[in-house]
């Protein structure tokens, strides 16, 4: 099962944050995103890529500012 669509949580919920004035959650958001990347991206090294396969690891090197 996938579990990186948390970071599209997360990144709906960064966007609302900046849209309405919460410059402080918006950055919180932002490293909630990194920790969750790398938590994705170490299950997935754990498990020999049999969950999240593909998108944790890109997401941790293309990712990291986007969101």
């Amino acid at each position: 099962m996938k579990s990186d669509w948390i970071l599209d949580v997360l990144k709906d919920l960064r966007t609302f944050a900046i849209e309405n004035g919460l410059p402080v959650l918006a950055e919180q958001l932002d490293d909630t995103a990194i920790i969750a990347m790398v938590e994705i991206a170490g299950r997935t090294e754990l498990t020999g890529g049999q969950h999240d396969a593909g998108r944790a690891d890109s997401s941790v090197a293309g990712e990291v500012g986007a969101i």
